[in-house]
């Protein structure tokens, strides 16, 4: 694989689905945010109207004009790593499927997941105030770090701990993709083990012991009998998901295994609190030992407040829920309503063909920049 040099400075002026394919070029798969983060902060602070922060890899960039309500257009910098199997599409480089650069389908890492967002956020911060016209809201770019590893590694974590009072605002928008469609809030997600203790013994003389797999048979059963609930919050149907993803026992083909431990994922509906989702899976597996592991907050929709309307009255589809947790809980957690909203197929993120049509990435900003400059 050979990687494209770096510009020396972003061209954010050039089209948007081009300034995508650069981003893709620059190789920032989490903890090699780095050199990205560079070129994104000299491309900000070469626009005068911003202010702008940095905090590590992360940027923040801020107009300051006085108005009457502040919106955050944020997105990651980071992807996660470059496809494996020889051959793959979706890495970097990127490569046009046309052979003509800006003309139909953008393969690369980051396409969707999220590099066509950010180029869809630079983009619009270098031409808010073309024409001499301005915004009719104040905005806050946010560009951040490590958002495809553990949470604690989180950029947007270390922002809202690091500099709290520069991240408030009226209405957020998270530019994941979602196929241009707004989808407000997010489920939340939680992880258990559920752990049954056998005896060990020799397997020959498997009745002198006790068999822990076999002890895990009810969790199983239990779970794949459980029914998913499909919950209204706000206007919007999330349905949740709870499942087995992993299991883990035994120590050797001639043992009879004395520990076995199911990690259990649940994705729940953003009406409850953590809390609320454990208490709920412990009345589920009532009778077995049961320990929380990790767990995120989902986030309310937010479509009631007046900004997320007239947001969606521009885009002129219906919103949808998103299932999957994003950082627009973190948003929520500060009282900022939060939607997701920015191009590609969000079935396409980490895939070895992760791919996006420019016309998508150029549609997206088209949408945001209509509602912004009036």
């Amino acid at each position: 694989m050979t990687l494209n040099p770096a510009p020396a400075l972003l061209d954010l002026r050039q089209d948007v689905a081009l300034l995508t394919a650069a981003l893709i070029d620059i190789n920032s798969v989490s903890g090699n945010e780095t050199q990205l983060a560079d070129l994104v902060e000299a491309a900000l602070r070469a626009i005068p109207e911003y202010t702008v922060v940095r905090d590590g890899d992360a940027i923040i960039a801020r107009t300051e004009l006085g108005r009457a309500e502040r919106v955050i257009l944020a997105g990651h910098l980071d992807t996660v790593p470059l496809p494996t199997v020889e051959g793959s599409l979706g890495t970097v480089p990127a490569t046009w499927e046309s052979g003509i650069p800006g003309e139909g389908v953008l393969y690369g890492r980051g396409t969707t997941d999220m590099k066509g967002g950010v180029a869809v956020q630079l983009a619009l911060a270098a031409t808010l105030f073309d024409d001499g016209k301005e915004p009719d809201k104040d905005v806050t770019f946010v560009f951040y770090d490590h958002e495809e590893v553990e949470a604690v590694k989180s950029g947007l974590g270390r922002l809202v701990r690091n500099h709290g009072d520069l991240l408030l605002g009226d209405f957020a928008i998270l530019l994941e993709p979602t196929h241009g469609t707004v989808e407000g809030g997010c489920n939340g997600t939680s992880r258990f083990e559920a752990t049954t203790i056998g005896e060990a013994a020799h397997s020959a003389r498997a009745w002198m012991g006790s068999n822990a797999i076999h002890a895990a048979a009810p969790i199983l059963a239990r779970l794949a009998a459980y029914e998913p609930r499909t919950i209204n919050v706000d206007g919007l149907d999330y349905r949740e998901s709870l499942n087995a993803v992993r299991i883990n026992g035994g120590t050797a083909g001639n043992v009879i295994p004395d520990r076995c431990v199911v990690e259990i994922n649940y994705r729940f509906a953003p009406d409850k609190t953590p809390d609320q989702a454990e208490a709920h899976v412990r009345e589920l597996l009532e009778g077995f030992d049961v320990v929380r592991t990790d767990a995120a907050a989902g986030a309310r929709p937010g479509l009631n407040h007046p900004a997320a309307a007239s947001f969606v009255a521009a885009v002129g589809a219906e919103p949808k829920p998103k299932y999957g947790w994003t950082d627009v809980a973190r948003f929520s957690e500060l009282g900022i309503p939060a939607v997701n909203f920015g191009p590609g197929d969000p079935l396409l993120a980490h895939k070895d063909n992760e791919h996006v049509d420019a016309d998508a990435v150029r549609e997206c900003l088209r949408a945001l920049r209509t509602w912004l400059v009036r």
